[in-house]
């Protein structure tokens, strides 16, 4: 029969069959134990490197996040004073528009000795809502034969409607910047 060397029994050659024994024990661990470590210090190196990506990236978007904050700081003061102004023009926009005049007309005739005089009378009053904020103001002209009434009322009118009701006649607005 076919017989390798190796499991032959010499007597001189014991000790060296344990020494190669030990070595074929312990090169395959110390090579596992090196190539762990070698693995653990390659991979502690790629994660420091992600570790720098990822600061680099969160300290850009820092300084994104503080310029657009020093720029929206700059913003505000003026972005507040433009609410401001179309709150202030909003409000007096709607105290205006509820303002209203109610006007009253009729003839006066006074009878004197021979004199036959005929006069317009024209009453005004300011209204907020349905509060009166003036008393009766009484205009009164003479009116002579074939005047238009219309037209004489039209020109004694204390407080015009262009002035008084912003409704009618909408000024242009100013953009605000």
């Amino acid at each position: 029969m076919f017989t390798l060397d190796i499991w032959r029994f010499t007597p001189g050659r014991d000790s060296i069959d344990r020494m190669e024994a030990l070595l074929w024990i312990l090169l395959p661990s110390f090579t596992a134990v090196a190539s762990g470590l070698l693995a653990w210090f390659i991979m502690q190196s790629r994660m420091e490197v992600a570790l720098a990506q990822q600061r680099e990236a969160l300290a850009e978007s820092r300084g994104a996040l503080d310029a657009e904050k020093s720029a929206l700081d700059a913003a505000l003061p003026t972005a507040l004073k433009a609410a401001e102004e179309t709150a202030r023009r909003q409000a007096l926009e709607n105290f205006l528009g509820e303002l209203r005049v109610e006007q009253r007309h009729y003839t006066r005739e006074n009878k004197m000795l021979l004199q036959n005089r005929k006069s317009l009378v024209l009453q005004e009053r300011m209204y907020f809502r349905n509060i009166p904020l003036s008393d009766w103001i009484e205009h009164e002209i003479t009116l002579d034969e074939g005047a238009d009434m219309n037209r004489l009322v039209l020109d004694m009118t204390v407080f015009d409607r262009s002035v008084v009701s912003i409704a009618d006649g909408q000024r242009p607005r100013k953009a605000l910047a």
